[in-house]
């Protein structure tokens, strides 16, 4: 059921970032129309002024911060699924699964989704703090990746070649 993210299997190219961000888009178009209409975020496009001024934060500070949530987002999504698969194996024995870990995660990046004012990850974190559904879990977690990227594609881009060295060495 659950499987490695689509955009982990793709090697990344400096040249790819037009196609990786247009792959993000078509992704987060596909799952949001599909499965999360409700949440009425379709057309949904991150302006950093809410924050500013709520944070008293200037520009450039916010960028910062919005590309740090990018980079936080993208590395928990590898524990979220860590922690999914979890759950998975202890519900195929037959036990009754603790989504404590996870919803703590959930929490964590709930909270800094808040703080940012990003309002399309805020409503998906959110649903998936209330469910337990692990196929739902699953496309709210696609989801989040490609609202991810679509926020900062090349902060995005840079975060999973850092990865992919990494898991290289």
């Amino acid at each position: 059921m659950l499987q490695k993210f689509s955009f982990f299997n793709h090697s990344l190219s400096q040249d790819a970032i037009e196609p990786f961000k247009a792959r993000a888009q078509k992704l987060y178009q596909e799952i949001i129309s599909k499965n999360f209409a409700h949440l009425d975020i379709l057309e949904y496009s991150y302006v950093n002024d809410e924050a500013m001024q709520e944070l008293g934060l200037d520009e450039e500070l916010v960028n910062e911060l919005v590309e740090d949530y990018v980079t936080q987002i993208i590395k928990a999504l590898l524990q979220f699924e860590e922690e999914l698969k979890k759950v998975q194996e202890i519900k195929e024995k037959g036990f009754m699964p603790d989504f404590t870990t996870f919803t703590e995660l959930v929490h964590k990046n709930l909270g800094v989704a808040r703080n940012l004012r990003i309002k399309d990850a805020q409503l998906i974190l959110s649903e998936m703090m209330h469910s337990q559904d692990l196929e739902y879990l699953y496309l709210c977690l696609c989801a989040l990746e490609a609202s991810a990227i679509r926020l900062k594609p090349v902060c995005a881009y840079k975060t999973y070649k850092l990865i992919e060295i990494k898991s290289s060495l």
